[in-house]
């Protein structure tokens, strides 16, 4: 829980992280969170925000259709330039992963990345606190650990996907104390 705490402080502290969850806030998107890379990469920079880091925005609606999601991004990068946006509605994102079945919610779609490290996200409440989700805790993160989560250990074809993923990244270049870890 200090982990999480700790965070949060963090996360409030850093104006452009702040900027970007108003942002998400304001949008009033169903579920909605910033979430995966944008986060990991936050704390694996040490607090400071990365201006290449994708910005990883995602929801769960399923009145909202895919080119719908599209013209949602399309209109976050016109209007806030600055930030790299990916807007991914969850409602269609079970796809990417083999043999997952449809999610039930962000919050289901996220415990069901690839990696423990990138199963997190964060929005802001109406009060400006933050409601951190991390189903795998933090101490990956905070470790510089990469392993897949339960969900990409229990399917040969996940963990190939994983272990594609792993070497299209070039994580280690940018964060040689990494760990990464393979499934078995």
């Amino acid at each position: 829980m200090k982990e999480q705490k700790d965070l949060e402080a963090v996360i409030l502290a850093n104006e452009q992280m702040m900027q970007v969850l108003g942002i998400i806030a304001d949008l009033g998107l169903a579920d909605s969170w910033l979430c995966a890379g944008t986060i990991r990469n936050f704390i694996w920079n040490k607090g400071v925000f990365d201006a290449e880091t994708d910005i990883d925005l995602i929801f769960y609606d399923k009145t909202v259709s895919y080119e719908e999601t599209l013209e949602i991004e399309r209109q976050l990068r016109q209007v806030f330039p600055n930030y790299q946006w990916e807007v991914k509605n969850q409602v269609y994102m079970h796809h990417h992963n083999p043999n997952t079945q449809p999610y039930s919610s962000s919050k289901d779609a996220m415990s069901k990345y690839p990696e423990r490290c990138t199963a997190i996200g964060v929005r802001l409440l109406v009060d400006g606190r933050l409601d951190i989700f991390c189903p795998y805790g933090l101490e990956d993160i905070f470790q510089y650990q990469v392993r897949p989560t339960p969900h990409f250990q229990t399917d040969p074809a996940r963990k190939a996907l994983y272990r594609e993923w792993m070497a299209k990244k070039n994580w280690l270049s940018k964060w040689p104390n990494l760990t990464i870890i393979f499934p078995e």
